[in-house]
C-alpha cells in the first residue's frame, strides 16, 4: 500500500530535494507540493494525504499553526503531520508536538530517518530525531510546574505504567515487548488502553503526558 505524502517548504530547492528523496522510496508517493502554509493547509484538506511533511518557517502560515489546523486537538478528522526544520530549537519541538505533529526532524536527518518518520506517522506511531529526544526531558520538565495535566479518572495499571515509560524513552512496540517479555499484540493493547484513559489521539500525546507528569526522570 502506497503512502501518499504532501510536502510543504518555502525553499524551492529544499522542497524539490525532499520530493525527490521520498518519490524514490518504495511504497511512498508525493501527491502534492506547497510553498507556503496557507496553500499546504488547503491542499492537505483537499488531497487528504496519509502524511503531511511541513517546514516550520513558511510564509502566510507557519508550520506549527498549519499543524494545529490539520492535526490539532479541535480537528475532528486529523491528518498525520511530520514537522521538519533547519532550526534545532526546543520551543519549535514543543510547539509542533503540542500542535499535533507525529514527528519532528531536522533537515539533515538523512534519507533513512526521513523515510522512517513518514512510515511511522502513517501507521500512527511517532519518530523524533535522536538529537532532539534527549533534550525533550528538560523542555517538558520546565513546563510541568505551570501546566501539570490531571491524572486520568481510571488509574493506570502497573503494566500500563511500564509500557508508558518505555514508550516515553523512545522504545518501539517490538522493543517494549522484548523488554517486558510480552507479545507485540499485548503491547498494542496496552498502548490503546493508554490512549483511551489519557484521552490521547496518538502515541506522541501519550509520551508528552508522561513527560509533563514527571514520570520520566530528568
Amino acid at each position: 500500500m502506497t503512502i501518499r505524502v504532501l510536502v510543504a517548504d518555502d525553499q524551492d530547492i529544499v522542497r524539490a530535494g525532499l520530493c525527490m528523496i521520498l518519490d524514490a522510496q518504495p511504497g511512498i508517493a508525493v501527491v502534492g507540493e506547497a510553498a507556503d502554509g496557507r496553500r499546504a493547509i488547503a491542499m492537505a484538506r483537499s488531497l487528504r494525504p496519509d502524511v503531511c511533511l511541513l517546514d516550520i518557517r513558511m510564509p502566510e502560515v507557519d508550520g506549527i499553526e498549519a499543524t494545529r489546523q490539520l492535526a490539532g486537538p479541535d480537528v475532528a478528522d486529523p491528518l498525520a503531520v511530520v514537522v521538519i526544520t533547519t532550526f534545532d530549537l526546543d520551543d519549535y519541538v514543543y510547539g509542533a508536538l503540542k500542535a499535533g505533529a507525529r514527528g519532528f526532524l531536522l533537515k539533515d536527518a538523512g534519507t533513512e530517518m526521513l523515510t522512517q518518520a513518514v512510515h511511522a506517522a502513517a501507521r500512527g506511531d511517532a519518530l523524533i530525531a535522536p538529537s532532539i529526544t534527549a533534550r525533550l526531558l528538560s523542555s517538558f520538565a520546565s513546563r510541568r510546574s505551570r501546566s501539570m495535566p490531571p491524572e486520568p479518572v481510571e488509574a493506570l495499571t502497573a503494566r500500563e505504567e511500564q509500557v508508558l515509560l518505555a514508550a516515553a524513552r523512545g522504545r518501539t512496540n517490538g522493543e517494549i515487548g522484548d523488554e517486558l517479555s510480552i507479545s507485540l499484540s499485548t503491547v498494542k493493547t496496552h498502548i490503546a488502553a493508554l490512549m483511551r484513559k489519557l484521552g490521547a489521539r496518538n502515541r506522541v500525546e501519550i509520551v508528552m503526558w508522561a513527560y509533563e507528569t514527571g514520570r520520566v526522570d530528568t
